[in-house]
């Protein structure tokens, strides 16, 4: 098995390969199904995340300016640490793909949040964008970083969820 920068590049060839062959195969369905804590002094809402080796448990609760007791990340937070770690492992891969190797990645990513349309008392847009920076140590020049950043840009799916409307339909079960 071929790793660099801790990515499985043969792993990631193969798959490439599949999806070549039958684009059906890059099609996977992501669920979450989480419960809200009713319960005085508990974070307020908690799911267990699947993934491939088992699941995991996740909990939020929001800030105390917005109800909760701020026990846990509230859902923005981890919106944004989702983003964050879908930018860092898409460009951590493309360099890998590309025989990159990094010594170090950092991301950060800033979002500046306007709550007025959650307290329900105004219409404004709830953030004005997202910005990530990267500090990354390598000795490949700085072009190519710069160049893989744009690559992790296009291909991203965190950067595809934020920047492109997606449909949503909610319903009562």
């Amino acid at each position: 098995m071929a790793k660099i920068n801790n990515v499985n590049v043969e792993a990631m060839a193969r798959f490439a390969a599949q999806v070549e062959q039958d684009p059906g195969t890059a099609k996977k369905l992501k669920s979450v199904t989480g419960r809200w804590n009713f319960e005085d002094g508990a974070p307020q809402f908690r799911a267990e995340v699947e993934y491939p080796g088992g699941a995991h448990a996740v909990e939020t609760d929001f800030a105390p300016f917005m109800g909760g007791e701020g026990l846990r990340p509230d859902p923005v937070s981890y919106c944004m640490y989702g983003f964050a770690s879908c930018f860092a492992g898409t460009f951590v891969a493309i360099a890998a793909a590309e025989g990159v190797a990094l010594e170090a990645l950092e991301v950060t990513v800033e979002n500046q949040v306007d709550l007025s349309r959650a307290m329900g008392v105004a219409d404004r847009p709830v953030t004005e964008g997202m910005n990530a920076t990267l500090m990354v140590k390598s000795s490949a020049p700085q072009e190519h970083l710069e160049e893989i950043r744009r690559l992790a840009e296009e291909r991203c799916p965190g950067v595809y969820c934020i920047t492109n409307p997606i449909p949503f339909n909610s319903r009562l079960a």
